[in-house]
């Protein structure tokens, strides 16, 4: 960072230490560079002055001129209010406060001119504005044709004179000063093929705009930026990575096609053959595959991976397949030793709970390559699993494992880094995966298999709980499972307990035993408690499985056929589908039952109509980024990369595409930067330090 924007704060005028303290502490702004890029949230229009004739309710905020007819205090006690009669001469006005009465009191003047600014409201055929800014009218008051920023604040900051103009008042200073200390971050290239504003002017625009056209051009020039430089950093990854590691070339096919031909038990989708290509075009290329395939749950992600192992077998490599629990790792292990079978090939499962005679004959058979493939937990991460020659890792739910646990996959094979398949059931919206996972290529299974039929989702209140109880007892009669889920809250597990208790009885008492088996699984119970209580659900020896932690993702029940969740408005959208797709495993139709409060918040109510009307994985996770935001849903391993001062990716998704690719054009013309027109990137990429995720910031 250059010395200017590395200036710290309190030495800007008006700041001093004291204040700067409070800056660093409530806003995370240390130095200039942090305060330049502190950017407005909103803009209040003091482009002209309405009359009060004029009003309407829906305006956001009005701006007024006129003088004060009367005021008087109304109400008992803690219900006091001051109102003050506003008139224009076009009609009257009520402000009114209801806190620091007596001071507003003392500083209003009946008859003075004063210029008002607020939100109105209309109460019959009155308005009024609550706590309006007050000024007495001057030339300076009397300006318009500007749009004022209005920047986050404090309660502890607006007491030392920082609220949105106090901070307004240290930009104005700061932008004097910065403004010949701004470079130009982007090639006159780019400038002129997105039509983007200089860097300057963007700046000074931002902070003060002389109109909203002007205001536009540069949030849409410093989000652009921003994405840029976000993807051009994900993208330079991903170059360094292909050019510095080259990858076994797997271009033996002959094992894939007896697969196909003899022992595939069903058709593939045209999705499923889509990946398979790409994964294919990648292992013959040369170069390290690194891909995430995306698939909502029940895609058929499984059989894809098996495949894709199939590559690596058929030129002599080994694979191996991580998941993030011993369940799911077994689930998987179980679900391809049919296949392997048939295929001649062996596999084994590596879990934490391996005994060790089994963990050493496991050991022997993957150094001497008798071992094909080893499905298991973090356990093959341990040093003694040493592999003849792994070509192929598969890493089931990425977001379980950290970058530190991929590397330590790559070094089990010393010559060739393996190729990576990384695979999540957890539907990322594209402009979410281009930025977290911008580093790897994407394949996305969208289609599920054929006879699969979707599952029937519908919204109950607990008044219709005997209904519900009833419906249950005809799928039990058909012979199919059921589960019913409590919310976990993590700061309430007594709360939590109590709920699923409650449940638990009352579900007990509806299905009485013997006629009814029934299993519980919560938070308090042993590990090992859980897992027989699982495992009595998995054998079918129980009719309905009670919970409070989150079944495991991808237990795969296929004669569960109805998911009850119980207080659905408390879970999240993704949440929701996740459980949600702990059913329909089977042939047979099956069900979610969402149960809820008849009261729902407005979000709430978004989210259980999402649920009952789509059960497209990827349009629930769109709603899902625009309830939510990115930093909620990618959870805290990912937030380096949502350090963002003005993009937003629930809403520029537009621009993102736009600016990945500028950053693509760029690299495939100049890998390193080297040429005359993009200097000014070079310069700005130099600049940063290695550990900043964003390198858009300003230095």
């Amino acid at each position: 960072m250059s010395g200017f924007f590395s200036t710290p704060i309190e030495y800007l005028k008006g700041v001093g230490p004291q204040k700067a303290d409070l800056l660093k502490l409530e806003l995370k702004l240390f130095t200039y560079g942090d305060l330049i890029q502190f950017y407005p949230f909103r803009y209040e229009d003091r482009t002209r002055f309405y009359r009060i004739a004029e009003l309407d309710e829906s305006l956001p905020h009005v701006q007024l001129r006129g003088h004060i007819r009367a005021m008087e205090t109304i109400g008992e006690k803690s219900k006091k209010r001051l109102v003050a009669y506003f008139t224009d001469g076009s009609g009257e006005l009520e402000l009114v406060w209801f806190q620091a009465q007596k001071w507003v009191a003392r500083q209003l003047k009946p008859g003075v001119q004063y210029v008002v600014f607020g939100k109105p409201s209309r109460f019959g055929s009155k308005y009024s504005i609550a706590h309006p800014e007050i000024e007495l009218l001057s030339p300076q008051s009397e300006r318009t044709g500007y749009l004022q920023p209005v920047y986050t604040s404090t309660e502890k900051l607006k007491i030392r004179g920082l609220d949105s103009k106090g901070i307004s008042r240290l930009q104005e200073q700061l932008l004097a000063l910065a403004l010949e200390h701004i470079h130009e971050t982007l090639p006159a290239s780019l400038l002129a093929l997105y039509s983007l504003m200089d860097k300057r002017e963007a700046m000074r625009q931002i902070h003060f705009p002389s109109g909203n056209e002007q205001l536009q051009k540069a949030r849409y020039r410093l989000k652009f930026e921003e994405l840029f430089y976000i993807q051009l950093r994900l993208l330079t990854l991903k170059l360094s990575r292909t050019e510095k590691y080259r990858g076994q070339v797997f271009n033996d096919p002959a094992l894939l096609t007896r697969f196909y031909t003899d022992h595939l038990p069903f058709d593939l989708t045209g999705a499923q053959k889509r990946v398979i290509k790409e994964i294919y075009a990648d292992v013959r290329s040369g170069r390290q595959m690194n891909r995430l395939l995306q698939g909502d749950v029940g895609s058929g992600k499984t059989i894809v991976a098996f495949i894709s192992t199939l590559l690596a077998l058929g030129s002599g490599a080994q694979a191996a397949l991580m998941a993030p629990t011993e369940i799911l790792a077994t689930q998987h292990y179980q679900g391809l030793k049919p296949f392997a079978k048939k295929m001649g090939l062996t596999i084994a499962l590596l879990t934490g709970s391996t005994k060790t005679k089994t963990r050493r004959q496991i050991h022997e058979a993957l150094e001497s390559g008798h071992l094909h493939i080893l499905a298991g937990t973090h356990a093959l991460l341990e040093d003694p699993v040493q592999f003849q020659n792994l070509g192929m890792a598969i890493i089931d739910e990425q977001h379980r494992f950290g970058v530190a646990q991929r590397a330590r996959l790559w070094q089990k094979n010393r010559e060739y880094p393996p190729h990576v398949l990384v695979m999540t059931a957890t539907p990322i919206p594209r402009t979410l995966a281009m930025t977290l996972y911008g580093d790897l290529d994407i394949s996305i299974i969208d289609e599920l298999p054929a006879g699969r039929k979707p599952i029937k989702t519908v919204h109950r209140y607990d008044s219709h709980r005997l209904r519900v109880f009833g419906f249950m007892k005809e799928q039990i009669a058909l012979g199919r499972q059921i589960y019913v889920v409590y919310p976990l809250i993590e700061e309430s597990e007594k709360l939590d307990l109590k709920d699923l208790m409650d449940g638990y009885e009352s579900i007990a008492r509806a299905f009485p035993q013997p006629q009814y088996q029934i299993s519980i699984v919560h938070g308090r119970q042993r590990p090992d408690e859980k897992e027989w209580e699982m495992q009595r659900f998995i054998k079918g020896e129980t009719h309905i499985m009670v919970a409070t932690t989150v079944i495991e993702v991808g237990v795969n029940v296929p004669n569960a056929s109805v998911m009850v969740i119980e207080n659905a408005e408390r879970f999240g959208l993704a949440q929701l589908h996740q459980l949600r797709g702990r059913v329909g495993r089977g042939a047979d139709q099956s069900y979610c039952i969402l149960m809820s409060d008849v009261k729902l918040s407005k979000e709430a109510r978004i989210r259980i109509e999402t649920m009952v009307r789509t059960n497209n994985g990827f349009e629930i996770a769109d709603i899902d980024l625009k309830l939510r935001g990115p930093g909620d849903i990618t959870g805290t391993q990912q937030s380096g990369l949502m350090d963002m001062t003005i993009a937003d990716l629930t809403k520029d998704g537009e621009i993102l595409k736009l600016a990945r690719q500028a950053a693509i054009d760029v690299l495939e013309n100049d890998p390193e930067l080297n040429s005359a027109q993009n200097s000014n990137i070079k310069r700005q990429v130099d600049a940063q330090t290695k550990e900043v995720v964003n390198w858009s910031k300003i230095s």
